[in-house]
């Protein structure tokens, strides 16, 4: 078994929210083994492996993203749709390496990656973060997942809806959570409310009736899996954890009333202001319509507010950023938005220990603790007093490792034992 040591590293204890100086850290295959101090006696150092020097450096946890599309290669959501699968898992080939040299070493796609894509990233054959998905994400008919235009006849009238599935009553929603979860789905995620791409319904239109949601719940828990939702307004995010979903993702529009509600079930919440700003900047090379930039527009302006409201009374808050096409470039712009409401260990939190929570995988990732998988980031920096070193990674980001394999090294080898 392969043994890695980083010396003299300056970690940085999320959990606790600070900064544990001249620590040794020992990597045996893709665990760490143990995580000291350096004065420390380590019979590990007479086994074979390398030692890495992280004197004057952070390292941290890799991050998490919680709200992510892989195979969403363009914004053109109906030309994806339209396109031969290897082709688009050729073109995410692309996607899910940006997105492991940014430090990003887990994410959660909420839309079109499956256990094949997801297999083939564990297995070594792509270079990428580790993918938790939930397969296609169900709508209802008319609903968000729903991209066809208003001419268009039947199920198919858009092409395979293979980022969405459209199903209605409660007999399809079992059905159709019973694959999901047969095809090896971490989450089910539900469309709930309205959204900004989808051009027949509106913003505010709540989706999928009570008994449709609360089936989903009850088949996602049976197989020890949970529900995440699409949802922006108060009345779509309060319905939806009083039926029992453990997650929400956007919120933007939510009071007091659903800040109560997240706290009374323990829920988290996935604010994704990233997509918004980056649209706003891009939405004339886009070509957006006006009907979609008016939903973005409201749904930016209020962003900001949900996630300080939410914040400020201690909802469980996970980094999720939710971007397409060309603007997964700006997967990092969310820890420079967040910055204007939190401090940066929240946001550090967010995308590290509570998306462990989140993801049902406390101790495995989120940490660097014994026992749990050697994801970690060497930053030339401090992100407790300037997140931005988390912003610059070609500068800033010197080691990259998930399991144990470094992706990235610029550290000073001290030797190689054995």
């Amino acid at each position: 078994m392969q043994t890695i040591i980083i010396e003299n590293a300056t970690v940085l204890d999320v959990v606790q929210g600070k900064l544990l100086p001249d620590q040794r850290i020992v990597i045996e295959g893709q665990r760490f083994a143990r995580v000291t101090p350096m004065r420390a006696t380590e019979a590990s150092l007479t086994a074979s492996g390398e030692v890495y020097d992280a004197r004057g450096m952070t390292v941290m946890p890799g991050l998490c993203d919680a709200h992510v599309h892989v195979t969403t290669w363009t914004s053109n959501l109906p030309e994806r749709e339209q396109a031969s699968p290897a082709y688009s898992t050729v073109r995410t080939i692309e996607v899910l390496e940006g997105m492991l040299m940014r430090g990003f070493t887990t994410v959660r796609d909420q839309a079109g990656a499956d256990y094949g894509l997801a297999q083939v990233v564990q297995d070594g054959y792509l270079k990428g973060p580790r993918i938790l998905f939930c397969g296609s994400a169900l709508s209802s008919t008319g609903g968000h997942g729903d991209l066809r235009g208003r001419e268009a006849q039947g199920v198919d009238g858009a092409g395979r809806l293979s980022l969405f599935r459209l199903c209605d009553g409660v007999a399809e929603m079992r059905r159709t959570c019973r694959d999901e979860i047969r095809k090896g789905a971490h989450h089910i995620k539900l469309m709930i409310s309205g959204g900004i791409f989808s051009p027949t319904d509106r913003l505010t239109n709540d989706q999928f009736a009570e008994e449709e949601i609360r089936a989903a719940v009850e088949e996602a828990g049976m197989a020890d899996i949970y529900c995440t939702g699409h949802a922006y307004t108060t009345r779509a995010v309060n319905r939806a954890l009083h039926f029992g979903v453990r997650s929400l993702e956007h919120c933007n529009l939510i009071d007091e009333s659903s800040v109560e509600l997240f706290l009374q079930h323990k829920a988290f919440m996935t604010p994704t202001l990233s997509v918004y700003a980056a649209m706003v900047r891009e939405s004339q090379s886009m070509n957006f319509p006006v009907e979609m930039q008016e939903k973005l527009h409201r749904v930016q302006d209020k962003g900001l507010q949900a996630l300080e409201l939410a914040s400020r009374s201690g909802v469980k808050l996970v980094y999720g950023t939710d971007l397409v096409g060309k603007l997964h470039a700006h997967q990092l712009d969310e820890f420079k938005l967040r910055s204007k409401v939190q401090p940066a260990i929240d946001i550090i939190r967010s995308a590290t220990c509570n998306a462990a929570e989140l993801f049902n995988e406390v101790g495995q990732i989120g940490v660097l603790a014994a026992g749990a998988r050697a994801d970690l980031l060497v930053v030339d920096g401090n992100p407790l007093s300037d997140l931005g070193c988390l912003q610059a990674p070609d500068r800033c980001l010197k080691a990259i490792m998930k399991d144990g394999k470094f992706y990235k090294n610029a550290l000073l080898s001290l030797r190689k034992q054995g």
